[in-house]
């Protein structure tokens, strides 16, 4: 089973296209579609494959998870804990020239919102699913007006958060 895994993560490696490290400040971008790759549930189960999840899948989950908060707020913001502070944002747009896959089947993307006081957070979305079920695991505000917080380099083929220095 995890040889099955190891392969398939492999075959998608060699779809996806090299990309020049331009920027450490987020994770390589997706082609148009990458395949989505699971591990069977059990032995004795078939593997088969998932739907591929685009570009326009993982920025559509962005913006339904973003309304879906918003929604449920009372000041109609979305609403992320920086620090241990509340931050009431709105949304200015979806990076969507930034969205990437992760492999095994977790994408991610970034957006700039806007606080009440002026100030741009730049956010991290980390998600899951399949295309038109997309689902946000985790956010992290990357940059706030421009200066990151930490950064993301390459390692090994593996995205990893990196200190700013």
């Amino acid at each position: 089973m995890i040889l099955r895994l190891v392969i398939a993560i492999s075959a998608s490696l060699v779809l996806i296209p090299a990309m020049p490290l331009l920027s450490e400040s987020h994770p390589t971008q997706v082609a148009p579609r990458v395949p989505q790759i699971t591990a069977p549930i059990s032995q004795s189960a078939q593997s088969t494959p998932t739907s591929e999840v685009s570009n326009a899948d993982i920025s559509a989950g962005i913006k339904r998870h973003i309304n879906s908060e918003r929604r449920r707020a009372a000041d109609k913001k979305f609403h992320i804990n920086y620090r241990g502070n509340d931050l009431a944002l709105d949304l200015i747009r979806v990076h969507d020239d930034r969205l990437s896959s992760l492999g095994g089947g977790k994408y991610f993307a970034c957006v700039d919102m806007k606080a009440a006081d002026g100030k741009i957070y730049d956010i991290d979305f980390f998600m899951a699913g399949q295309p038109g079920s997309m689902k946000v695991t985790e956010t992290s505000v990357h940059k706030i007006n421009g200066k990151p917080l930490y950064n993301w380099k390459e390692q090994n083929g593996v995205w990893k958060r990196v200190r700013v220095s």
